[in-house]
């Protein structure tokens, strides 16, 4: 596999990965995976509503709603969510910008389906479910993950996987259209 360039962070740090876990048609099959155990467990696409958790999870979110669209023709509605104002980490990890929060629809009496790329310590899936409050009262909110990697400080676990993967604390998992590798933050 063609190495990656390195990658950036807002924070400044450049993500240097040392192992690529999946390629992109890993990703690939992994999502279209995900979406019919989306449609399985939920008896199809009526009342689910796909939410992205910003930004890692936005594209995620747009190609599991692509994916069900192929498998059942559904037109399933499509948000994002930005859960940094309900972080209760701030202080601990600095917030670097906020991006809009778009739901088109109440998710009132909805089945959401939160779309997140790596699930760590589920502090961020914590957030989503307060912010999710704010759009209406779901009848079930489900988590859809590419990657869990352990290390939970709370008790939440994902409802649907694209790969368990097993981290040092200290690692960093980067999911891109490219996969998912592992590696390391450098930098200030």
């Amino acid at each position: 596999m063609a190495e990656r360039a390195r990658v950036t962070r807002p924070s400044g740090r450049v993500f240097i990965p040392r192992s690529h876990v999946m390629d992109a048609g890993d990703l690939r099959r992994a999502l279209v995976r995900i979406a019919h155990e989306i449609l399985e467990r939920n008896h199809g696409a009526d009342g689910v509503v796909v939410v992205g958790l910003r930004t890692g999870g936005a594209p995620l979110a747009e190609r599991l709603v692509d994916e069900i669209a192929a498998i059942d023709g559904s037109t399933v509605p499509l948000g994002y969510l930005d859960v940094a104002p309900y972080r209760d980490d701030a202080d601990i990890r600095p917030v670097v910008g906020r991006e809009a929060t778009e739901i088109p629809v109440d998710l009132t009496d909805r089945i959401v389906v939160l779309v997140d790329d790596v699930l760590f310590t589920g502090r961020t899936a914590r957030a989503a479910l307060d912010a999710l409050v704010d759009h209406g009262r779901a009848r079930a909110v489900q988590l859809a993950v590419v990657v869990d990697r352990g290390h939970r400080e709370l008790p939440i676990r994902p409802d649907y996987v694209g790969k368990n993967l097993p981290t040092r604390h200290c690692e960093t998992v980067e999911v891109s259209e490219h996969g998912v590798a592992i590696g390391d933050l450098v930098g200030t």
